[in-house]
């Protein structure tokens, strides 16, 4: 599945002072922040004459912010900023908007658009698909798809909507190949978590079952489901757990991000809000209609910033950087803010969003609001992972 022209020309005919901004989240491993820079520099290769920046919420270097002063600094005044996020929960439809929000006002001379989310799209699925393939490609074929359970793992949230999403695309992968069954968990917020989703699948009588991270990086989250995905398997030794690759760079993500920039420039990119907690009485989260929206990363911007040079090479969640740590080897330490949640997991209940979508807020802390999530005792989540 290729591309449509239309889409490609119009990317590429774009204007000389109009330029597109990528917007992660960031993480603590470097390996992950350098997976980001790569699908940038994917999207620059296809396109040279248009300047692309990107930049991330915390964690890493640069901050979004940053990139957008690199877009002005080579004349851009349109800037086109699409979310490097799965699926439109806190991050997507709260804290980047908040963060363009506050660079708008403080540079009125430059119109920033933002897109929506990849979202639930075929071409995601396709590149899923592949993945997947891949993945039973290496294992070797002698487990019949129909004595296969796939287990698909998404990054949770407290956002109902997101979760669902990702039941849907696993849905749509069990039917679509096939599989003799397939499970949806996530690594975090929600539930259920990773190891009890893995122990469930593991007592349905499947010979093999199929791990797949729906995440479009490595990093800290991906790790540990792989590890706890070992954990499992060791102790049911009669099934084969396989682990499949994340999305990555795939060529169907890169052209999906293409459909996000030209939904931009049409018009058409607007946020799906029909089954939104912030808006609708959605069964649980009822006490979270009408929040305000609001970020809470303008003053953690850059934080975590200076583990560029981890001495695990990159491939880690940070413990090591400690400030005891730091001081023993010579290297700068950098504190990690905390808001008594985990942002690995992101166990956090403060994003909110206008769905007027224009995204006009104000940006203080002021009677700043955690809410809780409604369902945290259950046995099956959803407290963040924790490393083994």
């Amino acid at each position: 599945m290729t591309q449509l022209p239309d889409a490609r020309s119009t990317v590429a005919s774009l204007p000389a002072d109009t330029g597109i901004m990528i917007c992660g989240h960031g993480s603590r491993n470097q390996n992950a922040a350098k997976e980001f820079a790569t699908l940038s520099q994917a999207l620059k290769a296809r396109y040279p004459q248009v300047p692309i920046e990107y930049g991330y919420l915390e964690f890493c270097n640069p901050v979004i912010h940053a990139g957008l002063d690199r877009l002005k600094e080579k004349g851009v005044k349109r800037v086109l900023a699409v979310p490097g996020m799965l699926f439109a929960a806190g991050h997507a439809k709260n804290d980047i908007p908040s963060v363009l929000n506050t660079y708008a006002a403080q540079n009125p001379e430059m119109t920033i658009q933002y897109g929506r989310e990849l979202g639930v799209d075929l071409k995601m699925i396709r590149a899923a698909g592949e993945r997947i393939e891949e993945a039973i490609a290496a294992a070797g074929p002698g487990v019949a798809r129909h004595e296969t359970l796939l287990m698909v793992v998404g990054r949770g949230a407290s956002d109902p909507d997101a979760n669902s999403n990702v039941a849907k695309v696993m849905r749509m992968l069990w039917e679509g190949m096939g599989f003799g069954w397939g499970e949806t968990c996530y690594s975090g917020v929600t539930f259920p978590l990773v190891e009890p989703g893995l122990e469930h699948a593991a007592r349905l009588g499947y010979k093999r079952i199929i791990v797949f991270p729906y995440f479009l990086f490595t990093g800290v989250l991906v790790k540990r489901i792989y590890s706890y995905a070992d954990t499992v398997a060791a102790r049911h030794p009669d099934i084969e757990f396989v682990k499949a690759g994340y999305l990555n760079d795939h060529p169907l993500v890169i052209d999906t991000f293409e459909d996000r920039l030209v939904e931009i420039l049409d018009g058409s990119a607007v946020m799906n809000c029909q089954m939104c907690k912030y808006r609708e009485q959605v069964l649980g989260f009822e006490a979270d209609v009408g929040q305000a929206q609001e970020s809470h990363h303008h003053h953690v911007e850059g934080i975590g910033g200076g583990l560029e040079n981890c001495p695990c090479n990159g491939d880690c969640d940070a413990s090591c950087r400690d400030e005891a740590f730091c001081k023993q080897h010579g290297l700068p330490w950098t504190p990690l803010h905390t808001h008594d949640h985990d942002h690995d997991g992101h166990a956090h209940d403060h994003h909110h969003h206008n769905h007027g979508h224009d995204h006009s807020q104000g940006h203080g802390h002021d009677g700043h609001h955690h809410h809780p999530y409604p369902h945290a005792d259950h046995p099956h989540g959803p407290r963040s992972m924790k490393p083994k």
